[in-house]
C-alpha cells in the first residue's frame, strides 16, 4: 500500500491537535478501576466512531480480533465493553468538552476560518434533533412522547455547527431538560438554543459572526438575546403570530422588486423584495427580505428572512440562509445514516452526553483530515473510511502511534 491513510490520521490527530494528551486527563466516577479512563476512551471508543461504528457489539468484536493492539504499548490488555459501558455512565463530561473545545480552537488558530465560512463572514447554524428514542428502555433525563396508553421516551438537543465552505464543524451541542413532573412540560428547543449559544460565545470568543436559524427563533426573545451577545442573527420568517411582521409582509408584497438574478445556481430566475421595519419589543430596526424563486422546471417557492445585518449584500444573505441546511445534511443526515447517531449506545448516568461528545469529536477530526491534510481528495466520507480500514489492518507497530495512558 504505497500510503497508509491510517497512520496519517493518527500523526495529524497527535502532532496538529494533541487529542491523546486530552484523552489521558479525562478521570471518571469508578472505584479501582482496572482501566484507566484513558485506556477505555481510545483507542477503541473513539478510533470506533472515527471508523463508524453502529453498536458497541460490533467495537466488541474489533477488540476481541486485536484490531487495535497496535495502537496500545506491547502486552497491554484492551478493556471488554461492558467496561466501557460503566466508565461513559459515571465520565466528567466537562474532560470531553474540553477536548471538542480544543479541537474548534485549535482549527481558529491554524487558520481554517481566516476567511470565514460564506464571503468572510463566519457562520454557524442551530437546529434540534432527536438522538434515538425508545418504547421499553429509559432513564431519568429521557423525554417523553405520550399518545393514548403508549409512551416514547427519547432524547433530544440543539447542536451548533459551522456551515458554508470548508470543514463543517459541530461547535457544541445542549441537551432539553425534561420535565420535573408529570404535570409540566420538556423544555423548548428556544430556550435551549439560548443556553447553547451564551455557552460558545463564552468558549469561544469572537469566533462567531452570525449564526443562523429556523423560524422557531423568528421572535424577539431570540434577537434581543443575540444582540445582547454581540452577535448579528439571520432567520427564516413563516406564518408568525406577531402583528409587525403581518405588516411588513403585506408592505413587502406592494413593493416593487430591488433586484433580479437570472440563471442563479439551479434556479431560472430569482426576484429580491426588501424593507426595513421594527419587531415588536425589539429596539433596533431590522431588515425583512423576500426571496421570490422560480425554479427552471417552472415551480415557485418564497423564503422570507428577518435579520439584524442591516448593510450585508443581498446574495450574501441568500448564500447564508440556503446553507442553513448543511447542518441537516453534512451533521444530522451524515451521522445519523452512517455512525449510528439514532442508536442507543448505552442508557443511564452521563452516557448519553458522552458517546454524543465522541461521535462529534470524531466527526470534526475526520472533517478536518479531509479538509486540510487530505485537501478534499475523497469524494465521500465512506470511502475514506474504508481506506481507514484497510490502514488499520495493515498497520505496523511504531512507538510514535502509540497512545499511551501515562
Amino acid at each position: 500500500m504505497r500510503q497508509n491513510y491510517f497512520v496519517k490520521l493518527v500523526r495529524y490527530m497527535k502532532n496538529v491537535y494533541h487529542v491523546d494528551r486530552g484523552l489521558n486527563k479525562l478521570s471518571d466516577g469508578r472505584v479501582n478501576p482496572t482501566y484507566s479512563t484513558g485506556q477505555v476512551i481510545s483507542p477503541p471508543v473513539l478510533f470506533g466512531f472515527l471508523l463508524r461504528i453502529k453498536s458497541l457489539n460490533e467495537l466488541n468484536f474489533m477488540i476481541k480480533n486485536h484490531e487495535f493492539s497496535k495502537l496500545f504499548p506491547r502486552g497491554t490488555k484492551l478493556p471488554q465493553v461492558d467496561a466501557i459501558r460503566d466508565t461513559l455512565k459515571v465520565i466528567d463530561i466537562n474532560g470531553l468538552k474540553q477536548i471538542n473545545q480544543h479541537i474548534v480552537k485549535k482549527s481558529v488558530e491554524n487558520k481554517v476560518f481566516e476567511n470565514g465560512t460564506i464571503d468572510g463572514y463566519t457562520v454557524v447554524a442551530i437546529d434540534g434533533t432527536k438522538f434515538f428514542g425508545s418504547n421499553k428502555k429509559s432513564c431519568p433525563e429521557c423525554l417523553k412522547n405520550t399518545k393514548g396508553e403508549k409512551t416514547h421516551r427519547f432524547h433530544s438537543g440543539a447542536v451548533m455547527s459551522t456551515v458554508g465552505i470548508g470543514p463543517k464543524l459541530v461547535i457544541d451541542f445542549e441537551m432539553y431538560k425534561p420535565g420535573q413532573d408529570s404535570a409540566s412540560k420538556d423544555e423548548g428547543e428556544l430556550n435551549v438554543g439560548k443556553r447553547l449559544i451564551s455557552s460558545v460565545v463564552k468558549s469561544h470568543n469572537k469566533l462567531i459572526d452570525i449564526v443562523v436559524y429556523d423560524a422557531l427563533a423568528c421572535n424577539s426573545i431570540w434577537i434581543n438575546h443575540c444582540k445582547s451577545l454581540g452577535i448579528d442573527t439571520v432567520v427564516r420568517a413563516k406564518n408568525n403570530n406577531n402583528k409587525s411582521l403581518r405588516l411588513v409582509k403585506k408592505k413587502v408584497n406592494k413593493l416593487e422588486v430591488v433586484d433580479v438574478w437570472e440563471d442563479e445556481k439551479g434556479f431560472e430566475k430569482i426576484e429580491v423584495y426588501e424593507s426595513i421595519f421594527t419587531m415588536d419589543n425589539v429596539e433596533q430596526p431590522l431588515r425583512f427580505v423576500k426571496f421570490a424563486i422560480k425554479h427552471k422546471n417552472k415551480k415557485r417557492i418564497q423564503i422570507m428572512i428577518v435579520t439584524t445585518c442591516m448593510d450585508m449584500a443581498l446574495k450574501t444573505l441568500f448564500k447564508i440562509i440556503r446553507a442553513r441546511w448543511d447542518i441537516e445534511n453534512s451533521i444530522f443526515n451524515n451521522l445519523k445514516s452512517e455512525c449510528g447517531l439514532e442508536h442507543c449506545y448505552v442508557h443511564g448516568g452521563k452516557a448519553v452526553e458522552a458517546v454524543l461528545y465522541l461521535i462529534f469529536i470524531a466527526s470534526n477530526i475526520m472533517q478536518l483530515f479531509l479538509f486540510r491534510r487530505l485537501k478534499n481528495h475523497f469524494t465521500t466520507q465512506r470511502e475514506m473510511v474504508r481506506l481507514l480500514l484497510k490502514g488499520l489492518y495493515l498497520l505496523p507497530y511504531r512507538a510514535e502511534l502509540v497512545f499511551s495512558s501515562s
